[in-house]
């Protein structure tokens, strides 16, 4: 679950932007929501590296809203479909595969795209299985406020086409033989083991926060 320190970060972040975006803030108010924008920054920056932290926020615009992760279950003969990317602070770990939603998909295009650009799998997203707050679940901290949905996605045919160049390996994996899970991602009881009891339950309704 999210630290409070980080939960106040994100909300000072988002008072920050949305202040700049409306109407035309005096000189003094352009002021003041910069100085919440820095605190902000100086919460969750890592080694003091504020600066860095600060331009990330800034570069944001217009109403804070969370950002939105796709994440698609794809099954396969009992097995989940897994992916490993190449970048270090997820090397050697595994994840359902997905990413950022892009303007102007649905969700379901989001993670059918997501799903056949990391495993090199064409699906079709067929349920919602869970809309999940990432801050509600055991990851580790992340700046954003992130919202993330996840799909049951089935298999069009057997064939694997060209991974993306982020992904290192796509691979089905035994219930009981996965490998070492990136939690940034997903956590094994609030996805892994959740959506293998949505596979056996089809009836279930969607989960949510």
């Amino acid at each position: 679950m999210v630290s409070e320190r980080l939960e106040w970060a994100q909300r000072l972040q988002s008072i920050a932007q949305t202040g700049l975006a409306y109407g035309e803030p005096s000189l003094y108010d352009r002021e003041r929501y910069e100085q919440v924008r820095r605190i902000a920054a100086e919460m969750v920056a890592p080694n003091g590296d504020v600066d860095r932290f600060e331009a990330v926020f800034a570069a944001e615009a217009g109403h804070a809203t969370p950002k939105i992760d796709v994440r698609g279950a794809v099954f396969r003969d009992g097995e989940i479909l897994l992916v490993r990317e190449r970048v270090k602070k997820s090397a050697g770990t595994w994840t359902l595969p997905g990413g950022w939603a892009d303007v102007g998909e649905s969700p379901s295009e989001a993670v059918v795209r997501e799903v056949r650009e990391e495993s090199g799998y064409e699906t079709r997203a067929v349920k919602l299985l869970a809309l999940y707050d990432r801050n509600r679940h055991p990851h580790p901290p992340n700046p954003w406020h992130i919202w993330k949905a996840c799909f049951l996605c089935e298999l069009l045919d057997d064939t694997q086409y060209e991974l993306d160049d982020e992904i290192a390996e796509a691979r089905f994996f035994a219930r009981h033989q996965l490998p070492e899970l990136d939690l940034a991602r997903i956590t094994p009881d609030s996805y892994i083991d959740r959506f293998y009891a949505h596979r056996e339950y089809p009836e279930w309704p969607t989960d949510f926060d």
